[in-house]
């Protein structure tokens, strides 16, 4: 796979890993802000040493499209800043990739995976990049995604673009990363970029954080502004952190926030979240287990049973069946809804994006005009439910929304909180990684992502433990707002649990397969 970019393949590598690696690096973001404080490595090292582990693994992975030709200055200026005693915020000079539908105005496109919007070449940043750079980050290129957000086929693969190709899960090639932020996901695990933005309408930062094993955050809808992104819905899409720890995604997302007038739903973070990194963040805590989020893989929620005792363990009260009873009424109406908010979504962007492509319904003929290259694996059916579909304009669309939203939140999350007088709702994220599959589509069994998605609530998976050699993630969600709650004790569970390993980019299931090896 040919990636985008103007920066040259012979870079230098940090000094603290080793010439010529075949191997990627692993630093978790409180490593790279302390080795940058202490003057033991620069930006521009850092940017050379990403670009380089991009170079030598993207080729299987797939995770990465496009590289920022000005990184490297924009790592030497930050760099020239630091030493002059100007330290713009938590992110200084660390890069952070974006999901390939986020605008960026630094000569990258912005596809959402699509070959149809190569020529979209965004003339603004987007509020959260714009926040991101005022903040000191630095953007080193696009990630692959699920096209369209995962969003134009009832049959596709995730992580497969028209743009990057398929994505691969880092820990078993052979298996999904899971969508639609896969690049994203993929990127961190593997060592590609110590931090990613995701987005996500329902489970596409938490589903491919979880299989990947990494930390993902989805925030309170206008925590981070949605100003700049490709949409589905406005009710429910918002980008988030993806890091290796906690700390990281907390710090990346105290990058990112920040009021946008041009997002209604826009607030300023009540908070400063890394101030609520807390080593005790369990103690005394109520939290509600939600078993009907479970049950779709035993050997997942096996390792959910270890999670509750450790849980137990760091001072916090387990509830168990704290189930949310409109569970199946939401699962029952989001689809149709989020179809309608996509038609009008998606116009409203093209419409002054520089594609050529000026609607959805131009696109749904330009990918039937290039089938064997947009289309090879799956079809476009759900571009096309939509477009039949009146939009914001079918009939009942206003209110069937309020009550979607009334089903999640107050008869939903926030019921079942104030039913059980817990603090926090937990669940297996979702299974284990499934098998790639272009003939039958992704292999999907079940999540915890819809409640926390459809509420508009905040939503944080942590690496809860390995099923066989594959990843899996504990969620831990509760009502608006209380981001500051859950990074806590998501925090303490990290800290007290440490189940975040290394991939190892098998190309299979290991066998033979010994219990304890891995």
């Amino acid at each position: 796979m040919k990636i985008i970019s103007t920066l040259a393949t012979s870079l230098m590598i940090l000094t603290f890993s080793s010439a010529g690696v075949t191997q990627p690096q692993f630093t978790t973001t409180a490593e790279i802000r302390a080795a940058l404080d202490e003057g033991t490595t620069t930006s521009e090292l850092l940017v050379s040493r990403y670009t380089q582990q991009i170079q030598q693994l993207n080729e299987k992975l797939h995770a990465v499209t496009q590289l920022n030709p000005a990184a490297l200055e924009d790592a030497r200026r930050l760099d020239r800043l630091r030493l002059e005693g100007q330290v713009l915020g938590p992110l200084h000079g660390i890069p952070v990739l974006l999901k390939d539908n986020i605008d960026t105005a630094d000569g990258l496109a912005n596809t959402a995976g699509s070959i149809l919007l190569r020529d979209n070449f965004p003339r603004a940043d987007a509020h959260l990049v714009a926040q991101l750079k005022k903040n000191g980050a630095i953007i080193l290129g696009k990630a692959n995604l699920s096209e369209w957000a995962n969003f134009r086929s009832t049959n596709s693969s995730s992580g497969w673009s028209g743009t990057g190709g398929q994505a691969h899960n880092p820990y078993d090639l052979t298996r999904s990363p899971c969508g639609s932020s896969a690049g994203s996901a993929v990127a961190v695990a593997a060592g590609l970029a110590p931090l990613a933005v995701g987005t996500e309408t329902d489970g596409s930062i938490t589903c491919p954080s979880a299989i990947n094993g990494i930390v993902g955050i989805k925030p309170t809808l206008g925590l981070v502004s949605r100003s700049g992104i490709i949409p589905i819905s406005a009710y429910q899409d918002t980008a988030g952190p993806m890091a290796t720890t906690v700390t990281g995604a907390t710090l990346l997302l105290d990058a990112m926030v920040g009021k946008d007038a041009a997002d209604g739903d826009s607030f300023a973070a009540p908070t400063r979240y890394a101030d609520h990194l807390r080593a005790d963040g369990l103690q005394g805590l109520r939290i509600g287990v939600v078993r009907n989020l479970m049950g779709y893989s035993a050997q997942t929620d096996a390792v959910f049973e270890q999670a509750l005792s450790i849980l137990r363990e760091q001072g916090a009260t387990v509830v168990d069946n704290a189930n949310i009873e409109t569970l199946e009424q939401m699962n029952a109406v989001e689809f149709d809804l989020l179809a309608w908010e996509f038609k009008d979504a998606l116009n409203d962007y093209l419409a002054t994006a520089t594609t050529q492509h000026k609607t959805l319904e131009a696109l749904i003929a330009a990918n039937r005009e290039s089938k064997e290259l947009a289309m090879p694996y799956f079809g476009q059916e759900i571009f096309e439910m939509a477009q039949r579909s009146q939009g914001r304009k079918e009939k009942d669309f206003d209110s069937k929304m309020a009550e979607l939203r009334n089903l999640a939140r107050a008869r939903g999350i926030d019921a079942t909180m104030a039913k059980h007088e817990v603090d926090i709702l937990i669940a297996p994220t979702v299974s284990p990684a499934w098998k790639i599959d272009h003939i039958n589509g992704d292999h999907y069994a079940g999540s915890a992502t819809t409640p926390a998605a459809v509420a508009g609530y905040p939503h944080i998976t942590v690496p809860m433990g390995f099923v066989r050699h594959l990843p899996v993630g504990i969620s831990f969600f509760a009502s608006a707002n209380q981001e500051d709650r859950l990074i806590a004790a998501a925090y303490n569970y990290e800290q007290a649990s440490k189940q975040r390993r290394a991939p190892r980019f098998l190309n299979g299931d290991p066998a033979p397969y010994i219990f304890g090896s891995n």
